[in-house]
């Protein structure tokens, strides 16, 4: 306990903290607003983020903090732990206040922006066919599946197979959740609850998948490279490090004006497209699509590039925890949550992580990947919970080298789930 850290704070200072927010909620004078969202959400969701990775089990098979920490605020409502002034200040600050979409401005942009360009082309040729094959199959699967126990093909892919192979929670379920909600005109928080489920399950079980299929790979050593993703030639130059850059305060503030201009553009061309054709993409698709052309394009000087990333770490590094508590509270019905819980839902989960590993396997072997790496990284981290959820896959695998293809999975492959049903949406709903 002596060298443990919360929030980077030695205990007593922390427990300073937590008191203090502990009796200003008690005494019910917590401020409104974004002072009050914030010291309840940083202070408390990092309490439930130790909690969960301290605790065994939890923090190796179900992902650790960000479970607790999304499960464990839901539960303080849904048993009438938070008083109700506490809620509907999280539940604006979350929603009214912009935050969430604030968070996944700075994430789409710092993420994307942040990659090595080498990486992202020399991989794409080979890659991208691979993450194809297993979101491909995952869906086909989870759709049949779905037939047999009374879903339709769509409802099932929709709130199963696609949440989990969506990036995660706060790139993934949440902005899928938006917009879903927004093209069928019902509330946000009534979708991510039936999705959070998903993809709490489907992480759990891709990071039993990994230490499976290591085990498979030491059993059957002509599917495995070893941490190698390709069969043919060299890959070792795709892990070159960006040069070492140190941001300074102006550089933050250079990242927060690009990736909110970056999402108001985002809006600009959405209503562009909804008034000249009648196409009702969400706003996060063309933000996603104008970051990566302005990659590909080299259309911002690298330094702006490193400013982005920069404020995107930043955020993800201080703020995830107090955007899961948010997660938790006002988009989260635990109710929802329990009553979804079956054994057909499980076996439906079941099927997209099969699926995942199946499809990436096959059509990593054909483009020339080794079939337990390309199951790995194209297969399970697509399936995880974003960036924890790579580290717990490729923890369970024994193959931290592959941290690289694994981000690719998370980010562009999430990206490209969002797109995916922006469109299905609007066929199907």
């Amino acid at each position: 306990m002596k060298d443990t850290k919360i929030m980077g704070l030695s205990i007593p200072v922390y427990l300073a903290l937590l008191v203090v927010v502990v009796v200003g909620i008690i005494l019910d004078v917590l401020p409104g607003g974004m002072i009050g969202a914030f010291a309840f959400m940083m202070v408390v969701g990092a309490l439930l983020n130790l909690i969960g990775n301290k605790t065994p089990i939890i923090n190796t098979f179900f992902g650790g903090g960000p479970i607790v920490i999304i499960f464990g605020s839901a539960a303080l409502v849904y048993f009438g732990i938070l008083p109700e002034s506490v809620t509907e200040n999280v539940n604006t600050f979350m929603k009214g206040g912009g935050f969430l979409d604030f968070y996944i401005a700075a994430l789409i942009t710092g993420s994307i922006l942040g990659m090595s360009k080498k990486l992202l082309m020399k991989a794409a040729i080979r890659y991208f066919p691979t993450i194809l094959g297993a979101v491909a199959v995952a869906l086909a699967l989870v759709g049949v599946g779905g037939l047999i126990f009374g879903y339709t093909f769509f409802e099932s892919m929709a709130y199963i197979g696609i949440p989990i192979v969506g990036g995660g929670m706060g790139a993934g379920a949440v902005p899928i959740s938006e917009v879903f909600a927004s093209a069928m005109n019902v509330p946000a928080e009534e979708i991510l609850s039936r999705l959070v489920p998903a993809v709490a399950l489907g992480n759990a079980m891709a990071i039993v998948a990994a230490g499976l299929l290591d085990k498979l790979g030491k059993s059957r050593p002509s599917l495995s490279g070893n941490g190698k993703l390709m069969e043919i030639g060299e890959d070792t130059d795709l892990h070159a490090k960006d040069e070492v850059f140190t941001p300074s305060l102006t550089d933050f503030g250079k990242g927060i004006a690009i990736a909110v201009v970056f999402f108001v553009f985002g809006r600009i061309v959405g209503w562009g497209f909804e008034t000249a054709f009648g196409l009702d993409i969400h706003s996060y698709a063309w933000m996603i699509i104008s970051v990566a052309v302005a990659k590909a394009m080299n259309l911002l000087p690298r330094e702006l590039e490193q400013a982005c990333a920069s404020w995107y770490n930043f955020v993800a590094k201080n703020w995830t925890s107090a955007l899961l508590m948010g997660i938790g509270i006002a988009y989260t019905n635990l109710g929802q949550v329990i009553d979804a819980l079956s054994l057909q839902f499980i076996v439906l989960v079941a099927l997209v992580i099969i699926g995942v590993i199946i499809g990436s396997m096959v059509v990593g072997k054909m483009v020339g990947f080794y079939p337990i790496e390309a199951a790995i990284t194209a297969g399970l981290c697509m399936a995880n919970m974003g960036g924890t959820g790579d580290v717990a896959v490729l923890t369970a695998a024994n193959r931290m080298e592959l941290m690289p293809f694994a981000q690719i999975s998370s980010r562009l492959g999430g990206a490209f789930i969002i797109l995916l049903a922006t469109l299905l949406v609007q066929m199907f709903f």
